[in-house]
């Protein structure tokens, strides 16, 4: 599988371990560009980020809809395997539940998950969307699409960002975004979840107070499925590694991994 592979790398390397960002629904590696690549570079880290099959510059767009979480596990693997040294995975969203399932059957220094997908599923979080967009949510479940839950710029923020990011930055990042999987979105639901007591690295768990996609207490679910304290960002909405506030994320990763020798 041909996948696409973007990274930063730095001037002088100060730490040897890599990273490898991997995005969530509706992105692709371009999410990563923008800051974290070149931030965690500038601070002495190899950075590399994938598009997953069927997104960005990655080949499998025509057979995007029956992707499954355990193709995207295998497209981490495969560009593990082409680094010279196994990364820190750093996970958004529907990344941080493929990170979640990769860490069942591999070992990794690391792990941080960015207002991830909780291990218990998406089912409170699809119900959100249902009450409060029941005719958006009905044209997803009839066309087997995810798109339409962001497919304008106003719904896009609504889930995504933050009331404060201008209208330019929201036009813009919502031209980049594209449909996801309904059979991955399906595996979040209830097909294919995370079996959090097979994980065996650590893990640092971070959400957004103002998120629409993924709730606080979703994100305390999570931290305690692995045995991590929550760290909630307030004033930020979903998309951390875009809002306003992205680089204090960055800084709170950097503390966290260097605290950890890594």
């Amino acid at each position: 599988m041909k996948l696409e592979t973007i990274s930063q790398e730095p001037v002088t390397t100060t730490h040897s371990t890599p990273l490898l960002f991997v995005h969530g629904m509706w992105h692709g590696a371009w999410c990563w560009a923008e800051h974290f690549l070149p931030y965690f570079a500038q601070h002495g880290y190899s950075s590399y980020a994938l598009s997953l099959r069927g997104h960005g510059a990655s080949e499998g767009h025509e057979r995007l809809r029956w992707a499954s979480l355990a193709n995207y596990v295998a497209d981490i693997e495969q560009v593990v395997n082409e680094m010279r040294r196994s990364p820190v995975l750093i996970g958004h969203s529907m990344g941080g539940m493929i990170v979640q399932k990769y860490l069942e059957s591999h070992q990794a220094p690391a792990a941080v998950l960015l207002a991830s997908a909780p291990p218990k599923g998406l089912l409170a979080a699809t119900l959100r969307v249902a009450g409060r967009h029941p005719l958006v949510f009905l044209k997803g479940n009839l066309t087997l699409r995810a798109y339409p839950v962001i497919g304008t710029p106003g719904l896009c923020r609504e889930m995504l960002f933050s009331e404060g990011m201008s209208k330019t930055e929201v036009e813009t990042h919502f031209a980049r975004m594209q449909d996801e999987s309904f059979r991955a979105y399906l595996d979040m639901m209830l097909l294919n979840l995370p079996r959090s007591e097979r994980v065996k690295v650590p893990v640092l768990v971070l959400g957004a107070a103002n998120d629409k996609a993924i709730s606080v207490g979703e994100v305390d679910s999570t931290a305690r499925a692995y045995g991590a304290q929550p760290e909630i960002f307030p004033d930020m909405a979903h998309d951390m590694m875009l809002e306003v506030g992205w680089q204090a994320v960055a800084d709170r990763i950097l503390k966290w991994l260097e605290k950890r020798g890594l």
